[in-house]
C-alpha cells in the first residue's frame, strides 16, 4: 500500500481541493495523516491534576484522565486526538482497569474528567456493560465530566447519570456557530443537533461543558474572533452552557497543514485568544476558559510571551481579568 504521509504528497496533489461530500472528506482527511502513537489499553494515556474554579467560584482540583480507547467515528477536520487512540475496541475490563490505575496516587480529588480522544458513550471505545463499573469506581467523585459527540447523548447517558453518586456533566465540541464553516469540518452535526441535545440535558439534569475553536480553518483572523464570540453567546444563551473552554486551532494533524499550504488555514494569534476569553468573562453567564496548551505556537514574541500565558493562567483560575501592559519589542497590547 503507497505511502500517503502528508511528507511525501506530490506537489500536483497538495493541490488537491477540500472534497464536498462527507464520505470523500473523510478519506481526505484520513489520507493526510501522520503516524499514530502506539498506545496500551491497559493503561491510561495520561493522568494529572489540574486547578479549576467550580461553579461557586472556589478553586479546586480537577483529577483529568486521558482514557487509551478506540478512534472516535467521527473525523474531524481539524483534529489530532486520534494520535493516542487505537484502531480496534479494548477489551472488556479494560477501561475500568485503567480508571482504577489512575485513581491509586489521587484518594482527595472530588472532581474527575474522564476523557477518551472521542465519545465516553460510543460503545466501541467504552462499552455499556462497563458503565456500572465505572460508576461504582467513581462513588466517592461529587461531579463526573466526561466527552461525547452531541449525537450519542441520549438513553445511555441517563443510565449512567442514575449510576453515579455525583453530578455528571458532558463536554461537547460545539467547535463554532459559523454554520457553512461547521458543516465544512465534517463533524456531521448542525446547530439544531446541538439545541435538541441541550434541551434534553437540561431536562435530565446533565451539565453541558462546550469547546469552542479561536479561528477555525476558512476564516480569518479577523472572523474567526468575530464567530469565537458569537459561538460563546450561542453556547450560554440557546445552550445553557456552565463552561465554554476556548482551544486555539493548531495544526499538527496533516489536513490543516495542507489547507495552511493552500491559504485556507492558520493558527490564530494570541491575541484573539485574548480577545475571545476577555469578551466571555465581560458578558458572563458562564465560566471561560483557554486552552494555553502549546500557546508558544500562537506568537513569535518570546520577550512578552511568558507574562501572556502567566496572564491567561490566572484568568482561568479567577474568572477575572487583570491589567495587561504594552510589550515594547512586538507592540501587542492583551485585553
Amino acid at each position: 500500500m503507497p505511502d500517503s504521509r502528508p511528507e511525501l504528497l506530490t506537489l500536483g496533489q497538495d493541490l488537491l481541493p477540500y472534497p464536498e461530500s462527507p464520505a470523500e472528506r473523510t478519506r481526505w482527511i484520513k489520507r493526510l495523516r501522520p503516524e499514530r502513537a502506539l498506545i496500551d489499553h491497559e493503561q491510561p494515556v495520561a493522568v494529572f491534576v489540574e486547578r479549576e474554579p467550580n461553579a461557586q467560584g472556589e478553586l479546586e482540583e480537577v483529577l483529568t484522565v486521558f482514557l487509551a480507547t478506540r478512534e472516535c467515528p467521527w473525523h474531524c477536520l481539524m483534529c489530532d486526538l486520534w494520535k493516542h487512540t487505537s484502531t480496534s475496541p479494548p477489551k472488556v475490563g479494560a477501561i475500568p482497569r485503567q480508571i482504577e490505575q489512575a485513581l491509586t496516587n489521587f484518594p482527595n480529588v472530588k472532581t474527575i474528567k474522564l476523557y477518551n480522544s472521542g465519545s465516553f458513550f460510543d460503545p466501541q471505545s467504552i462499552r455499556p456493560q462497563e458503565d456500572k463499573e465505572i460508576a461504582q469506581l467513581l462513588s466517592r467523585f461529587s461531579r463526573v465530566i466526561v466527552e461525547s459527540h452531541p449525537l450519542l447523548i441520549g438513553d445511555r447517558a441517563r443510565r449512567f447519570r442514575d449510576q453515579l453518586g455525583g453530578q455528571l456533566e458532558i463536554a461537547v465540541g460545539l467547535e463554532t456557530v459559523d454554520e457553512p464553516t461547521l458543516e465544512k469540518l465534517n463533524k456531521r452535526v448542525t446547530l439544531g443537533d446541538f439545541e435538541r441535545m441541550a434541551r434534553w440535558m437540561e431536562i435530565e439534569w446533565i451539565d453541558l461543558r462546550t469547546f469552542i475553536l479561536v479561528r477555525s480553518p476558512f476564516q480569518s483572523e479577523e472572523s474567526g474572533r468575530i464567530w469565537a464570540c458569537r459561538s460563546i453567546d450561542f453556547a450560554i444563551d440557546s445552550l445553557g452552557a456552565k463552561v465554554a473552554s476556548l482551544i486555539p486551532t493548531r495544526g499538527g494533524n496533516g489536513a490543516l497543514e495542507l489547507l495552511s499550504k493552500q491559504g485556507l488555514f492558520s493558527p490564530p494569534k494570541l491575541e484573539s485568544l485574548e480577545s475571545a476569553i476577555a469578551y466571555g468573562l465581560n458578558r458572563g453567564g458562564c465560566r471561560i476558559f483557554a486552552d494555553v496548551w502549546n500557546l508558544e505556537l500562537l506568537t513569535e514574541c518570546s520577550f512578552c510571551f511568558p507574562t501572556r500565558r502567566e496572564r491567561l493562567q490566572i484568568i482561568n483560575q479567577t474568572q477575572r481579568i487583570p491589567p495587561a501592559a504594552l510589550c515594547a519589542h512586538c507592540g501587542s497590547n492583551p485585553q
